[in-house]
C-alpha cells in the first residue's frame, strides 16, 4: 500500500500516515483469510454452529456483500471461499480440482447460507466448513478507512493505492484530479482525473492457471466453481473504495452485458471493460 499527500510539514504527514497504515494493520487481521488468527477465520472456524456477534468493520464489509450478491443473483459472493482455495491450490501445485472436489465444495458456497442480524451484529454461517474470502471487497474498505484516518488529521488531498485498487481525497492543490491511467480504456479514454472517489481494476492478467490448454482465473464464479475462462479486464470507478472494488470483481464474472448494466444502476459509477467504456 502507498500514500501520496499533501501537508503543511513533515511531522503532521507522518502522524497521519502512521495511523492510517496502523488502521489497515488492524483491518487485516480482522479480514485476512490467510492469517488464522484473523477475526474472520474465527468466524469461520464457527460455521454450522449459532450466531457470532462481530466487530463494526466485519459486520459493515458483510452486510455490503449480501446486499451486492442479491443483487447480481450470486455472481458475487463472499461465501466462495472453499471454491477459492481449490483454485488457489491449482496455481500453487499444478493440480487441477476434480468434478468430486468442486461437487463437495459447492455444498459449502451461497450467500444464503449466511445470515446477518443488524440488530445484534451477528453472523451466522449454516453449513459446516463454509469459508469466507473478502479478497473482492475488504482492500477498497481498508483504503477508504485509512482515508478517513488522514481527513481526521487535517490531511485532505491524498491518493491511497493497494493492488489495483485506489481511493482518492480531493485533487492535488491547483489541478482538477489525481492523473490516473486506465490500461483496458480505449486511447482517447486512457487517462483519468480523480478526486473525491474510488478506481478498481480487476481481472485474469497475472493470476491463473492453464489446464489442457485452457486458461482458468483466480476470479472464480461462485455459482459454478470454476475459474474464469474468458479474458477479461474491468475497471470501476465509484464513489468509494468499498463499491469500485467489489464492482469490479462482479463485474468479471458478470460479463460486459450484464456487468455493464449492473454499473449503470449504481449512482456516480462507470466502469471501462476490454477497452470499452460503460456509463
Amino acid at each position: 500500500m502507498t500514500i501520496t499527500l499533501y501537508a503543511p510539514d513533515r511531522a503532521t504527514a507522518e502522524r497521519a500516515c502512521t495511523a492510517a497504515f496502523e488502521r489497515i494493520a488492524e483491518l487485516e487481521q480482522i479480514m485476512s483469510d490467510y492469517r488464522v488468527d484473523s477475526e474472520l477465520m474465527r468466524l469461520c472456524a464457527q460455521a454450522g454452529g449459532p450466531p457470532v456477534r462481530v466487530s463494526e468493520s466485519l459486520f459493515t464489509v458483510l452486510k455490503r456483500a449480501q446486499e451486492l450478491s442479491r443483487r447480481t443473483d450470486g455472481a458475487f459472493d463472499v461465501t466462495v471461499g472453499p471454491f477459492v482455495q481449490l483454485w488457489r491450490r491449482a496455481r500453487r501445485t499444478g493440480q487441477f480440482p476434480t468434478p468430486a472436489e468442486l461437487e463437495e465444495a459447492r455444498g459449502r458456497v451461497g450467500y444464503e447460507k449466511m445470515v446477518l442480524n443488524e440488530a445484534e451484529r451477528t453472523v451466522q454461517l449454516l453449513v459446516p466448513g463454509m469459508r469466507l474470502d473478502l479478497g473482492g471487497i475488504a482492500k477498497g474498505y481498508a483504503l477508504d478507512c485509512a482515508l478517513k484516518v488522514l481527513q481526521e488529521h487535517g490531511i485532505r488531498h491524498a491518493l491511497l493505492e493497494a493492488g489495483g485498487d485506489i481511493v482518492a481525497g480531493l485533487a492535488p492543490p491547483g489541478t482538477a484530479g489525481w492523473r490516473i491511467e486506465v490500461a483496458n480504456a480505449s486511447p482517447e479514454r486512457r487517462w483519468v482525473y480523480l478526486a473525491l472517489g474510488a478506481i478498481s481494476s480487476s481481472g485474469d492478467t497475472e493470476q491463473y492457471v492453464e489446464y489442457e490448454g485452457k486458461r482458468y482465473s483466480h476470479i472464480v464464479d461462485p455459482r459454478t466453481g470454476w475459474g474464469l475462462t474468458t479474458r477479461v479486464a474491468a475497471t470501476v470507478i465509484a464513489r468509494d473504495g468499498i463499491t469500485s472494488d467489489s464492482l469490479a470483481t462482479a463485474l468479471c464474472v458478470l460479463g460486459r452485458e450484464k456487468g455493464l448494466a449492473l454499473i449503470r444502476s449504481v449512482p456516480g459509477a462507470r466502469a471501462y471493460v476490454r477497452g470499452v467504456s460503460g456509463l
